[in-house]
């Protein structure tokens, strides 16, 4: 027999829970609801993948894994309140092994493109594998940050997870033993928030983004000409034929990169406008206007029939905007959908491409006793 002080105390406690409208097998599962769950994904050189899928108090849901630190799905409700993946993806590990168009991932260490493959730094030139024409991009060839098994942990009271790895001296042909940190978060007001944070041994150049391809009416459902963007950006860099930037930092106004006011993707993009013609589309950094230090909206994306927004916002200098250019119908992604040109985009917040060859540009230098950190939010809303 349960002594009576017990009883009342149990009483209490299941009249509590009743009046907040929780049976007692709810009350226990909310506490995990904001919680990363981890689950197998398979492996990769010998190491486990994991996968981890966040939740939020809307039902909001992204999955990310340590390979890549890739995002594999983002999952966002349309004004109706249905939910759909709006970032290009796969269901399996081997979908990702591998990923020409780099979905999802952690591009680095330099994202986008290194002319020639080669910089100097301290007087001292570094030699990188080409992979893009005459270039380096997004960091190399073999063991780029896109196409590693990272170290990966839960945030413990936090719903998100960090992912850590080294990237050792040489490796790539950059200099330094780079420890990096990309972590992460979703929040109840509906924003991933990324942050980045590395230290090296060695001066080294560090320029690292996500390279996420979104389409808000749902990946796969079509070209994402019909979205409507703005990039607070008055200023772009203009790139060679190799797409490299040429120095200038060129005013929009009066172009068609001009996006400071909402502007459907595709309204201009095939024009006979040369830096669209060399990028095949938009493929192009932009400079964002800023006032001082700190976050910045970077880019705004609306989407007329889903009625989904995303709002991009960073303490970074530059944002590629990316159209989709060189998707060509090989990738088969999520449900058997075939990711055709201009089936996704890319807001790739960053500092300027090619900045170690450009010392009027920010500098992305990084060195021993400093701590490299950035941040950029994705938030989802609709109206």
């Amino acid at each position: 027999m349960m002594p009576r002080r017990l009883v009342t105390v149990c009483v209490a406690f299941l009249l509590g829970l009743a009046l907040c409208g929780l049976s007692p097998a709810q009350k226990t599962s909310s506490k995990h609801k904001h919680e990363a769950q981890k689950q197998s994904f398979g492996t990769r050189e010998g190491r486990a993948v994991n996968l981890y899928t966040l939740t939020n108090a809307h039902g909001v849901e992204i999955r990310a894994m340590n390979y890549g630190g890739i995002i594999t799905s983002i999952r966002v409700p349309d004004r109706k309140g249905q939910l759909a993946d709006v970032v290009l993806g796969h269901e399996t590990l081997e979908g990702y092994t591998p990923n020409p168009p780099y979905l999802g991932a952690v591009v680095g260490r330099y994202a986008n493109r290194i002319a020639n493959g080669t910089f100097m730094l301290d007087g001292k030139t570094y030699t990188l594998p080409k992979n893009d024409g005459p270039n380096t991009l997004h960091g190399g060839v073999k063991r780029t940050f896109d196409k590693v098994v990272w170290d990966d942990e839960a945030l413990q009271g936090n719903n998100g997870v960090a992912f850590s790895y080294l990237s050792k001296d040489g490796e790539e042909g950059f200099p330094g033993n780079l420890k990096l940190k990309v972590t992460y978060t979703l929040m109840d007001s509906n924003e991933l928030v990324i942050n980045y944070e590395a230290t090296t041994d060695k001066a080294t150049p560090i320029n690292v983004s996500q390279h996420s391809y979104f389409n808000l009416a749902g990946e796969g459902t079509g070209d994402i000409l019909g979205h409507e963007l703005m990039l607070n950006a008055d200023r772009f860099t203009p790139v060679d034929k190799n797409l490299i930037p040429t120095g200038e930092l060129r005013p929009v106004k009066g172009t068609p990169m001009d996006f400071t006011t909402p502007t459907k993707i595709g309204a201009r993009i095939d024009d006979n406008y040369e830096q669209l013609v060399l990028g095949k589309g938009y493929d192009h950094n932009f400079v964002i206007n800023r006032k001082g230090s700190g976050m910045t909206l970077a880019a705004r994306a609306y989407e007329p029939a889903s009625g989904r927004v995303l709002e991009v916002s960073t303490d970074q200098p530059g944002v590629q905007f990316y159209s989709g250019n060189f998707l060509d119908g090989t990738v088969t992604g999520k449900q058997g959908h075939v990711y055709k040109r201009r089936y996704g985009f890319c807001l790739e917040t960053q500092h300027f491409p090619d900045s170690p060859n450009h010392p009027d540009f920010p500098s992305t230098i990084l060195r021993p006793g400093e701590t490299f950190h950035t941040k950029t939010v994705f938030k989802f809303s609709t109206r």
